[in-house]
Order: C-alpha cells, then sequence, then structure tokens
C-alpha cells in the first residue's frame, strides 16, 4: 500500500514512477537522516516526489545514541522522451 502511495504523489506529467531505496545515516536525528538521504538523492536524481520510511534504527555506545539510520524508499516520475 505504501508503494503505491508514492506512485501516487508522482506528478501528473508523468505516467511512471520509478522507486530506489535509500539510506540516511545522521549523528543527530531520524529526521536528519532522512533529509541527508533525500538531498544526496537529488545530486543525481530529478523529480522526487516523495518517500517512505521502511525502518529506522540507531547505533549505540556505551549506552549512547551515536547514530540514526533509515531505509526509506524514495518515489521520482520516470521522464518521457
Amino acid at each position: 500500500m505504501a508503494q503505491a502511495q508514492q506512485v501516487d504523489q508522482v506528478k501528473h506529467e508523468h505516467r511512471t514512477a520509478k522507486v530506489v531505496e535509500l539510506i540516511g545515516v545522521s549523528e543527530s536525528s531520524f529526521e536528519n537522516a532522512i533529509q541527508n538521504a533525500i538531498e544526496d538523492a537529488t545530486n543525481t536524481t530529478r523529480g522526487i516526489t516523495g518517500a517512505h520510511v521502511e525502518n529506522m534504527s540507531v547505533k549505540c555506545d556505551n549506552g549512547k545514541i551515536i547514530q540514526y539510520k533509515v531505509n526509506l524508499k524514495v518515489a521520482f516520475g520516470v521522464e518521457r522522451t
């Protein structure tokens, strides 16, 4: 169902959407991990229309969170030629 929602978010001029899986990492928050992944993806991908977080996890050291990690699926419209 979540993937269908991503496809619905594709702009109307795109008939087809592509979904890629990304892993975002941050030392400060899950939100920053998501933002990092999307910002990095925009360097090579145009037209990102949405994302769905599949999983969130943290890395700990001595009882403290040292890294936030998110697995997400990012949708973007396939450009027609």
